[in-house]
């Protein structure tokens, strides 16, 4: 650990983050296109080893490695992050304080960038995801493992504070001292309400715990709200999205502006829900998670909707981190996020990217417009949106070429039979086992068959929301014994 002389050379330099200035315009217009981009580079505070994800070819979703049956190192995750930050096109990098103490504090990787260091400031038990665990079937329990003053300067005690004043993206509060001012001020902060009012309760005082800390040592912070994992009462699928934002409402009525998150992660539940949010108070500044990898459709199709719905910020993990080609990935997503391209033609171009790049897709072009997520695509707007025109002297995505992409894809009216991005479902698929009027599952009238198939798309569900790394979790389910402890 260096002393508090070397803590001294090493100030931050001076840089306008984009972050702050996108903050700062969509508090000033709430009808900014302002758009916040993420890269959330944290999984190794979740996954363990596998978080780098796996060398060589891999199939999207699942643990596959290559045949040395070796993970990436977390030089290799590292190295990607370093590469993601110089590109220039996102707002936030988010890490682990050792992640960031490194690249923060010691190799000063965001002085003179644009881009923004967070760090993951709390870890509960429902992303506690080590192969064969089972943390992640029980419902959560707040936890913290990262001290607020090691993601600032990497000691336990960062000494003194400035005097209390405005802060960046228009809060008011504390601002960081000099030596604060080394690491990362930003955080993400995680809560997942399960329905039950002594757990809930829990969580809240934790994070109320965290935000008086937060406020006092100018941390900020953005709030992720997870579904459900293991609720006691399971709330109705049709009114989830309900939930999570009268949670979200009500938990924060009572918080001054000061201790308020700069803007949310939550799931996507549909254009519905999001625009229910946005529209309430656009001064929540609501955003996305992205959920598992999936495929490409359903990575720049879940932005393209959600930011015509209202969403204002996307953090995307693993869709980023199993791409093929992160930078090329990353580019796409900021010419979506920004308007100047559609999800379809984005897919498209990716593709003659990866082609002239000499790298093999995960999957064919055809297969790669196909949309997967059942909550994107959904017609249950409430109102008109489009998107809007590109913008001019902006450049156009590179496009691959007629011969290249029609070989990939046939003609564009034969590119798949089921939903893709560019057009959505007629219908939310029909459960596959009986449930109540309310939308509750009715295991009084499911056969064996059917609580089988209700317990592994409830696993579906968490494997989107945790990762791949519930994978063997799954599988253990397709055996009878464990589908009789779940019943219980």
């Amino acid at each position: 650990m260096r002393d508090g002389a070397d803590l001294q050379r090493s100030r931050p330099v001076d840089m306008d983050k984009s972050l702050d200035a996108k903050l700062a315009q969509i508090h000033a217009d709430p009808g900014s296109k302002a758009f916040i981009l993420a890269d959330a580079k944290d999984a190794d505070m979740a996954y363990g080893i596998v978080a780098p994800g796996p060398r060589g070819a891999r199939s999207a979703g699942s643990e596959r490695t290559d045949a040395s049956g070796a993970y990436r190192s977390l030089a290799d995750y590292r190295e990607h992050i370093r590469e993601n930050v110089r590109q220039g096109l996102l707002d936030i990098m988010l890490m682990s304080v050792s992640t960031s103490e490194l690249l923060t504090i010691v190799e000063r990787l965001f002085d003179g960038s644009t881009v923004t260091p967070a760090v993951r400031a709390n870890d509960t038990t429902d992303i506690h995801l080590a192969r064969g665990g089972t943390s992640a079937r029980h419902p959560s329990l707040p936890f913290r493992t990262a001290l607020l003053d090691h993601a600032q300067c990497g000691r336990v005690d960062c000494d003194d504070m400035a005097p209390a004043g405005p802060s960046p993206g228009g809060r008011a509060g504390a601002s960081p001292g000099p030596l604060r001012a080394l690491g990362a001020n930003l955080g993400l902060y995680s809560v997942t309400f399960n329905n039950d009012a002594e757990l809930d309760r829990r969580t809240l005082e934790a994070y109320r715990e965290f935000r008086v800390e937060a406020e006092r040592k100018g941390f900020r912070h953005f709030l992720e709200v997870f579904d459900p994992n293991a609720p006691a009462r399971p709330v109705p699928p049709k009114r989830l999205g309900g939930f999570i934002n009268d949670q979200i409402v009500r938990a924060l009525a009572g918080v001054a502006s000061a201790g308020r998150p700069i803007f949310l992660k939550i799931v996507y539940h549909g254009p519905r829900f999001m625009e229910e949010l946005a529209s309430y108070d656009p001064h929540l500044v609501p955003g996305i998670l992205g959920g598992a990898s999936g495929t490409t459709c359903d990575a720049f199709k879940l932005l393209e909707e959600a930011r015509a719905h209202g969403a204002r910020a996307a953090l995307f993990g693993r869709k980023i981190n199993n791409a093929e080609h992160q930078p090329s990935f990353i580019q796409f997503l900021r010419w979506i996020a920004d308007g100047q391209t559609t999800a379809e033609e984005a897919v498209r171009a990716y593709h003659g990217v990866l082609q002239g790049l000499g790298l093999p897709p995960h999957r064919p072009l055809h297969e790669d417009l196909r949309l997967t997520n059942p909550a994107v695509g959904r017609s249950d707007s409430t109102r008109t949106t489009s998107l809007p025109p590109r913008r001019h002297g902006v450049s156009t995505p590179p496009s691959p070429s007629d011969g290249a992409d029609r070989a990939a894809s046939g003609s564009p009216s034969a590119v798949s039979s089921g939903p893709n991005c560019s057009r959505a479902p007629s219908d939310s698929p029909t459960p596959p086992y009986p449930v109540k009027p309310d939308g509750i599952p009715d295991f009084a009238k499911m056969t064996s068959e059917q609580r089988l198939a209700y317990h592994k798309e409830r696993l579906d569900r968490m494997l989107e929301q945790r990762g791949g790394g519930m994978q063997n979790e799954k599988c253990k389910m397709q055996n009878e014994e464990c589908k009789m402890k779940n019943e219980k």
